[in-house]
């Protein structure tokens, strides 16, 4: 399963916080998976891919409450955490820059803390997508913003090496992912 992270509706949909969202639509027009039943308090949708049945799961509530939606559909599927990936923002990263893990903290991202707290482990992988941040905006402000005309192009080129990363992890697991995706010379 492959969830991305963001905050429902038209108002944050070109937003910063929405790159998890971003991810997992590239992903679904790559694939062919329309994502847009609703169940778990979520829009999902499933298809297959490297001959495994994949699910594609966007949390409909707010990004610090997208938990509850991703345990409860990883309970319905019976999925182990191993079966997990979560895509989502990151302010600690240049704008732009993908970076996958194997597990981790939640890094200060209040949608992955929730998630952990929910799931009550850390002990799944995750796909950060660089945004940067702005000392002279609140956080909160920064990433319910759209990004400056500079940063569009660097997040859509991102958003797509993120696809690229998750199709990547289906078909060849996360240490092949992190090896091919988080080179620091791109």
């Amino acid at each position: 399963m492959v969830v991305g992270l963001g905050n429902p509706g038209e108002a944050y949909k070109d937003t910063r916080h929405n790159m998890g969202f971003k991810v997992v639509d590239a992903l679904a027009a790559a694939l062919d998976i329309d994502v847009k039943k609703k169940k778990f308090n979520a829009r999902f949708g499933t298809g297959d891919c490297a001959y495994k049945k994949l699910i594609l799961l966007k949390p409909w509530q707010f990004m610090n409450r997208s938990g509850q939606a991703v345990a409860t559909a990883m309970g319905f599927y019976k999925l182990d955490v191993g079966d997990l990936l979560v895509v989502t923002d990151d302010m600690d990263l240049e704008p732009g820059r993908i970076r996958l893990r194997a597990k981790g903290s939640a890094g200060g991202h209040n949608g992955l803390a929730d998630i952990i707290t929910w799931l009550g482990t850390s002990e799944f992988a995750r796909c950060r997508i660089g945004i940067g941040r702005n000392a002279e905006q609140e956080a909160v402000d920064f990433v319910l913003d759209e990004p400056i005309e500079a940063d569009k192009t660097l997040l859509a080129e991102a958003a797509e090496r993120a696809r690229d990363a998750v199709l990547c992890w289906i078909e060849q697991g996360i240490e092949t992912a992190m090896n091919k995706f988080n080179r620091s010379d791109e």
